[in-house]
């Protein structure tokens, strides 16, 4: 849950972002899923493609039927250190 809590300080500091599960009872902690507000389609496709590329995160865009956003996987298998350094990235 300590992963959640970083995205979710890194989502209150972004006029952007926010979670695409509107009830924060719903929220998961381990597929984190955003959506990021006035960034196309095709921006959040070049986004993902760089983090990629840059070897920083592999496989966040949204699924291909689900709105445009990211989808962080955040379970225990990720290092907190690791979703922190993810963070600056997405700014």
């Amino acid at each position: 849950e300590t992963n959640l809590e970083i995205v979710k300080s890194w989502v209150d500091s972004q006029s952007y972002a926010s979670f695409l599960a509107k009830d924060p009872a719903t929220v998961s902690c381990t597929s984190i899923c955003l959506s990021l507000d006035g960034i196309s389609k095709d921006g959040i496709k070049n986004m993902t493609s760089l983090l990629e590329k840059e070897n920083v995160a592999v496989d966040i865009g949204s699924y291909r039927d689900a709105p445009p956003g990211l989808r962080i996987w955040g379970g225990a298998t990720v290092e907190n250190s690791d979703m922190e350094k993810l963070m600056p990235w997405l700014t």
